[in-house]
């Protein structure tokens, strides 16, 4: 990080949520945590405010941003809810759902933010800082993960300085977040769909529908079609250092992500091993992946050598992850 490169760091509480709110309202940016990742937040009615944070974080401006909203009430003024939606909303918001609608007629988020699309992506976040900032603000916001396009997501607010001190406004210091992974996406069209694998199992999703999910093509990049949601390029989530998944020995020069016991041929010459959770803890992987990408990107490997994972709840967004951060260094 570039020392001459600043922006105002703020413990959270009562006068950092006020000083947030003000500067959403004048066209600012600011980091703050959600129980997700940290999320960079515009207003999500200012398309100068949201092309400036498309500019920090060098995100492709047909990748569209989620609208996050203090309650169910906010959310029906910009999006048009289906039995299904509704369902899904009083099931899990607050919390790490989003859920793709078609717009309302008055739906205030500026056409930047939903990449031109009819529709708009839309969650209450959980984490009671974003949720005072959001009614403090009294708008939509719109808040991509708090990190450089393509880069690990962050979930401290010292990983947010890292990547973007100097080029917004505010961080909200609300300490670690508590998933770890993003969102999970789910589309409201004739059959709702599984766009992105997140912090609500695929599982329990559909045993509230009462039936299964249709799936999204998995991948999709800048040559393609334009994705329907956030999260879905094929090179999200990439590190620096290239990543080789369903390793089951360890290389020379190689770093070690571990999942569970890690006796793998040729660990004792790992350059670094982590352990997404020694105890096979699906919830305790996901809330550690990108805090330990991050760690192991900065320690010199050739490589990122990645334990298989189990792919069911929760591991189904961390391979997620996994995959696109491989595709991005491959």
């Amino acid at each position: 990080m570039n020392p001459a490169l600043k922006s105002q760091i703020l413990a959270a509480g009562e006068a950092a949520v006020a000083t947030a709110a003000r500067t959403l309202a004048g066209g600012g940016l600011v980091a703050f945590p959600t129980e997700t990742v940290y999320g960079l937040g515009a207003d999500a009615a200012n398309p100068a405010a949201i092309a400036r944070l498309y500019q920090a974080k060098g995100r492709p401006a047909f990748n569209p941003l989620i609208a996050h909203v203090g309650d169910l009430a906010a959310a029906n003024k910009i999006a048009r809810f289906d039995a299904d939606a509704l369902k899904l909303a009083k099931a899990f918001w607050p919390g790490p759902l989003t859920l793709v609608l078609p717009k309302t007629e008055g739906c205030t988020v500026a056409d930047l933010a939903t990449a031109g699309l009819d529709t708009v992506a839309v969650r209450v976040p959980a984490h009671p800082v974003a949720r005072d900032i959001l009614r403090a603000f009294g708008g939509p916001v719109v808040a991509p993960s708090a990190n450089l396009s393509g880069h690990v997501s962050p979930t401290t607010a010292a990983h947010v300085e890292h990547d973007l001190a100097g080029l917004i406004d505010l961080i909200i210091d609300g300490g670690p977040v508590e998933v770890g992974v993003e969102s999970t996406i789910v589309g409201c069209f004739e059959q709702p769909t599984l766009l992105r694998p997140g912090g609500v199992p695929r599982e329990d999703i559909e045993r509230v529908l009462g039936r299964a999910l249709a799936q999204a093509p998995r991948e999709a990049d800048a040559d393609s079609a334009q994705p329907l949601a956030p999260g879905m390029l094929a090179s999200h989530y990439a590190p620096r250092t290239r990543v080789r998944l369903d390793a089951e020995d360890v290389a020379p020069g190689e770093a070690l992500l571990a999942f569970g016991l890690h006796r793998l041929h040729g660990a004792d010459r790992a350059v670094a091993i982590m352990n997404l959770s020694a105890e096979r803890d699906l919830a305790e992987a996901a809330a550690n992946l990108f805090g330990y990408l991050r760690s192991l990107d900065a320690k010199g490997a050739t490589t990122i050598a990645v334990m298989p994972i189990p792919d069911e709840g929760l591991g189904e967004a961390i391979n997620d992850r996994l995959r696109r951060a491989a595709l991005g260094r491959a």
